[in-house]
C-alpha cells in the first residue's frame, strides 16, 4: 500500500522486464464506484501486471474481476493477508482466513466472471492459529472453488495488538510450512513471500516452491532487480542507474504535462543508489528539490548531474 502505484511500477519495469508486478490493494467499492481511470489505469510498459483486490462481498468481487479483465490486467489477486484494523473493519484482508467457506464462495464467483487467472495471497495463520492442517484445508477449499495459484506470506497475522508494520517483523517466519504445503499439493502453484532479499535465498526457495514474491526489499533497493534479471532470468544486458534515471525523467516530463506532481513519481526513487557511493547525494537532492508538492520539473533535470557523478564514482570503486 502507498508503494506499488503505477509510477513505481513503471520505474521498476525499467530494471526488470520479466518479474510479475502487482498493484496496491484496491478495495472493491473503490474499483466499482470510484474514478476507475485514476485508480486502475497503468502504462502498457508495466505488464505483465496483476490487480490486487480487497473485499468479501462475492458479487462485488465478481464485478471487479470482470473490470480487471476489461482493463487488460493479466491476473486478479485477492488479498487475504493484510492485518490492518481499517481493512478488518471492512471485512477483508487477513481476517478472512477465519472464514474459509466465504472465501471459497468469493473465489468461485470471481473465476466464473472472468477468463484471467484468479489468485490468492494469504498468511499461514492468524493470532493463535498456526496449524498446517488448518492452512492446508483453507487452501484446498479455495482450490475446490477453482483457484490454482497461491502466494503464501510465511508469517501468521496478528489481528489484535500489532500494527501492520509490526506484522511484517514480529510473527516468526515459517518457510517450512509453505514447503510442506507445496509437497502436499504438487498440482498447485505455490509462491513464497516474506523476508526474502538475496539471490541465494530466492534460488533456495525455488528448489521447492514455484515462485518467490518480494516486496519491501525491492522497494528499498529497486536496482537489485538487475541482479534478479541476470541470475534468475539470464538477462544479458542491463541498464545502469544513470540510464534508469534518464528514462524515468522522460516519463516524468510526459506525466507532469498531464498534471502529475513531480513528488508522486520521484518519491519512489529514493533507493536507486542504495548501498552505493553517492547514495547520500542522491537522497539529499531528492529531499531538497523533488519531494515537496510544488516541486518544479526544471529541478528534476538537474538530478542527472547527480546520477552522472554517482555513476563515475561507482565505476571508479569497481
Amino acid at each position: 500500500m502507498d508503494c506499488t502505484d503505477r509510477h513505481d511500477r513503471f520505474f521498476l519495469r525499467l530494471m526488470s522486464k520479466n518479474v510479475m508486478l502487482y498493484s496496491e490493494m484496491v478495495a472493491t467499492k473503490s474499483a466499482i464506484y470510484g474514478d476507475r481511470k485514476k485508480i486502475l489505469s497503468y502504462s502498457p510498459e508495466e505488464k505483465p501486471l496483476a490487480l490486487q483486490v480487497g473485499g468479501s462481498d462475492k458479487k462485488e468481487l465478481s464485478e471487479v474481476a470482470k473490470i480487471a479483465e476489461d482493463f487488460g490486467y493479466d491476473e486478479i489477486n485477492i488479498n487475504l493477508g493484510c492485518p490492518s484494523k481499517k481493512v478488518q473493519k471492512n471485512k477483508f484482508g487477513a481476517c478472512l482466513i477465519k472464514e474459509p467457506d466465504l472465501v471459497a464462495e468469493c473465489i468461485y464467483e470471481m473465476i466464473n466472471s472472468c477468463k484471467i487467472p484468479v489468485t490468492a495471497k494469504t498468511r499461514i495463520g492468524y493470532d493463535e492459529v498456526e496449524d498446517f492442517e488448518y492452512l492446508n484445508s483453507f487452501i484446498n477449499k479455495m482450490k475446490s472453488a477453482g483457484c490454482k495459484t497461491f502466494i503464501l506470506h510465511a508469517r501468521k497475522a496478528i489481528l489484535k495488538g500489532l500494527t501492520p508494520k509490526q506484522n511484517l517483523h514480529v510473527p516468526k517466519l515459517n518457510y517450512q510450512m509453505v514447503y510442506q504445503l507445496k509437497k502436499e499439493n504438487p498440482d498447485l502453484e505455490i509462491i513464497i513471500n516474506g523476508g526474502i532479499s538475496k539471490i541465494a535465498e530466492i534460488q533456495k526457495h525455488l528448489i521447492i516452491c514455484d515462485g518467490v514474491m518480494i516486496g519491501r526489499s525491492i522497494y528499498q533497493n529497486p536496482y537489485s532487480l538487475i541482479e534478479i534479471e541476470r541470475s534468475i532470468f539470464n538477462t544479458k544486458i542491463s541498464p545502469t542507474r544513470e540510464e534508469v534515471a534518464e528514462k524515468l525523467l522522460d516519463y516524468l516530463e510526459r506525466e507532469v504535462k498531464l498534471g502529475t506532481k513531480v513528488n508522486h513519481i520521484m518519491r519512489h526513487t529514493v533507493g536507486l543508489y542504495h548501498g552505493q557511493t553517492g547514495s547520500k547525494a542522491w537522497k539529499r537532492y531528492l529531499s531538497d528539490n523533488m519531494m515537496a508538492r510544488d516541486s518544479d520539473f526544471q529541478k528534476a533535470k538537474h538530478i542527472m548531474t547527480i546520477a552522472q557523478n554517482n555513476e563515475k564514482a561507482i565505476q571508479a570503486d569497481s
